[in-house]
């Protein structure tokens, strides 16, 4: 019996099923409330730390409380604890951020909880009124619903796992908004410990994923690895290269960056972008 470890949302227990579906042992969810989940009327960037959605999870993990656990991999911080292990990056699912509702015109009140979403969007339209929306899906699509805002943003990763992709108004090219590091795939996580779990969830290795998912955390962890600065980066793979887009400003848009490496190495691909754009 495999324990998997998950968040409680409709969407983190989708994930959790789909991962236990594909690994063909007998498996049992338990689910685990994070600090982001208990923190729910503050902005993201606000709350301060690392591991906002990971960190109880992963000391259940450290405990042996569970043997695998899964999460969005753009809510991982660029550093796991000691003794922990990404034993697989399955496929990934479309990085883009997704419009839903109106489109984005002058005075639109639009809800995210992102601060690289906000940045982005001030320079796509300067006269947007960004308003924090926090909350499972379904709650920011029924603020949305109820005229709380004229647009939302959200990952359409997460509205295609959970059949609502019928809700996005617009997909927003990778080029123009950059999504957030990992955005997009899942994350299974094990005990560095070459045990069962780590073996079993070894096999649902994507290795593409894991090259560019690699090359995205590497330029993330050299600023850091937090929430409280904007930042994006999106890695693609063609011919075994590696072509890396990258997004950084400061918290209040200024000084925005963007840049672009290509290389054989994840990790220096990353690293080598990311001093590109070191302010």
């Amino acid at each position: 019996m495999i324990v998997i470890g998950s968040r409680g949302s409709q969407l983190a227990l989708w994930q959790a099923r789909h991962i236990a579906s594909l690994l063909k042992v007998e498996t049992r969810i338990e689910i685990i409330k994070t600090t982001g989940d208990r923190i729910q009327d503050v902005p993201l960037s606000q709350v301060g730390g690392k591991g906002l959605f990971t960190k109880e999870i992963e000391e259940a993990l450290l405990d042996h409380r569970i043997d695998l656990a899964v999460h969005s991999l753009k809510d991982m911080p660029s550093e796991l604890p000691a003794g922990l292990t990404l034993a697989a990056i399955p496929e990934r699912e479309d990085p883009r951020d997704a419009l839903l509702g109106g489109p984005l015109k002058d005075g639109a009140r639009v809800g995210t909880s992102s601060l690289r979403r906000s940045v982005q969007l001030k320079a796509m339209h300067r006269e947007l009124s960004i308003e924090s929306l926090r909350g499972n899906v379904d709650t920011r699509l029924r603020k949305l619903d109820e005229g709380q805002y004229d647009t939302i943003v959200l990952a359409a990763a997460g509205l295609r796992r959970l059949g609502l992709a019928d809700r996005i108004s617009e997909l927003i090219p990778v080029d123009v908004m950059i999504p957030a590091v990992g955005q997009g795939a899942l994350a299974v996580e094990t005990r560095d410990d070459h045990g069962e779990a780590q073996q079993i969830a070894h096999t649902l290795e994507h290795h593409p994923s894991r090259l560019a998912i690699t090359a995205e955390r590497a330029f993330l962890a050299v600023f850091g690895g937090g929430c409280q600065v904007p930042i994006g980066a999106h890695a693609t793979i063609k011919d075994s290269e590696i072509h890396l887009r990258a997004f950084v400003s400061n918290p209040d848009g200024t000084n925005a960056r963007r840049g672009e490496q290509t290389g054989m190495d994840p990790l220096v691909v990353g690293e080598n972008l990311a001093r590109k754009l070191l302010p």
